[in-house]
């Protein structure tokens, strides 16, 4: 059975209805830039509301590897496993690959498959390469990159990644190192003082032998740390004695939107942003939401975080 011919059926659409669409797929996405933590923009390509869902059922259908090590995008997986997975290590390193997902072309693609698994039909490919990449050129048929904001491309690069996942780990579990990677995301960490010093070359060396130079750490990013610092894993952070925490400053931020909320200071879009802090602060720290109910009233959270959206 077609690619073509499983998405119809799952989509309850023809098959030619299928194939017309995905033709012009690659142009189907919205582009829009956000300004990056640091310094200078990120640009995001938002597929179609219906080329999100032709994704979503590809993720459904699809069977693709994926390493242990993977963290995001996966079932029962988060970022507070991946925080949790190097919580009782006291000496940290964190990486990060630079422009990650728009690295990732339909050649490269092809090229890391075809290491891992034969090659589907040309049809197949065909229909992949539309469904799954985006064509930031403004001329047809120009190059194809995975997209910030497709929702397969976190799984898809899982998959892409897999091979590098698999040398890492072994490679680690070798030298008594954790390692985790989520998307982007590279994270080390030890016991052993000294021994993560050496890994930023290893990991530049092995991204040169799988991807040549289409995949690179961004230096800028690089961080070593250890338990004599605040040690931060994707967001979250670690203190010192291995428990998990939001950290002073983002505390501090949700306590004063809850202020707001009370002085009715705060409008409907800043009170969706404050429930989902609230949603992530008893995921990584119910403590701390227990704490928001002693100070501001069990009555004014429970409100909070049960008003609709509108």
């Amino acid at each position: 059975m077609t690619l073509i011919e499983q998405l119809a059926l799952e989509l309850k659409k023809s098959e030619d209805e299928v194939a017309r669409f995905l033709l012009s797929a690659p142009k189907r996405y919205k582009v829009y830039t956000i300004p990056k933590r640091t310094s200078g923009h990120r640009v995001i390509a938002q597929p179609s509301k219906e080329l999100k869902e032709y994704q979503r059922k590809y993720l459904e259908l699809q069977q693709l590897p994926i390493h242990d090590s993977a963290m995001a995008y996966r079932k029962g997986m988060s970022i507070k496993q991946n925080a949790i997975a190097h919580k009782n290590n006291p000496y940290l390193l964190k990486l990060d690959l630079e422009n990650f997902f728009n690295s990732i072309s339909d050649k490269l693609f092809w090229k890391v498959w075809e290491s891992i698994l034969p090659l589907p039909s040309d049809q197949d490919k065909q229909t992949l390469e539309n469904l799954l990449f985006w064509c930031p050129s403004k001329t047809t048929g120009g190059a194809l990159v995975l997209s910030i904001g497709a929702p397969s491309s976190p799984l898809v690069s899982n998959f892409f990644m897999y091979q590098f996942d698999c040398a890492l780990s072994k490679l680690c579990v070798e030298k008594e190192i954790m390692y985790t990677r989520y998307a982007d995301d590279l994270t080390f960490s030890t016991k052993h003082k000294d021994s993560l010093f050496a890994l930023p070359e290893l990991v530049k060396e092995k991204l040169a032998v799988l991807f040549g130079s289409a995949i690179r750490i961004n230096r800028k990013k690089t961080r070593f740390s250890s338990r004599a610092h605040n040690r931060h894993v994707t967001g979250i952070t670690i203190s010192n004695d291995g428990n998990l925490s939001l950290g002073r400053e983002r505390k501090r931020y949700i306590k004063h939107l809850v202020h707001q909320v009370q002085l009715n200071k705060l409008n409907a879009e800043d009170r969706q942003h404050l429930r989902g802090l609230i949603a992530f602060a008893k995921h990584v720290e119910p403590v701390f939401v227990q704490s928001l109910k002693r100070k501001y009233s069990t009555e004014l959270i429970t409100q909070i975080v049960e008003e609709s959206n509108g």
